[in-house]
């Protein structure tokens, strides 16, 4: 028989820029599978951001309050450095077709690279949410689109900010 000894954590990276419903239903799923879920914001200086880290921080932190079992991180350097001194093994990334597939399975191995013990499970994004890109609902909000559908009321109302009309 066998007894689990340890909590089962995870690690859902990504830049959240902004986030989505998509995001935060592959969160409210991975949530559900796992002791403890760590969603760990990307900083990267190599990427031009709509919206700061600490904003980004501060939006994922507001919007998760509610999940016990989810906590937020700033990181600014590879996802296996954050996971190797909090003895995480696990990455979660979303996909919804076989272009997001095809990068995340390539970034998987590289992962696997650098740490043998990662392990990256893949999970498809509910069908809702299957078109639904941070990169189109920024496009969408510049030309003063409704987002209201892509993004939770709290990040519409950040998005208008960014973009006034």
């Amino acid at each position: 028989m066998f007894y689990a000894s340890a909590m089962l954590k995870a690690v859902f990276p990504g830049s959240f820029d902004p986030p989505t419903l998509g995001h935060l239903n592959i969160i409210e799923r991975a949530g559900s599978l796992f002791d403890e879920l760590l969603v760990v914001v990307a900083e990267n200086p190599q990427k031009k951001y709509l919206f700061s880290v600490e904003e980004r921080l501060g939006l994922m932190q507001e919007l998760l309050r509610h999940q016990k079992k989810v906590a937020v991180f700033i990181w600014n350097s590879l996802i296996v450095e954050f996971m190797k001194p909090r003895d995480l093994h696990i990455i979660i990334r979303g996909v919804r077709g076989t272009d997001d597939f095809s990068y995340e399975f390539e970034l998987s191995l590289f992962n696997k690279a650098l740490d043998a013990h990662i392990e990256t499970l893949f999970m498809t994004a509910d069908p809702r949410y299957f078109v639904l890109r941070a990169s189109a609902v920024k496009e969408l909000a510049f030309f003063h689109g409704d987002v209201s559908g892509m993004v939770p009321p709290l990040v519409a109302e950040a998005l208008k900010k960014k973009y006034p009309g």
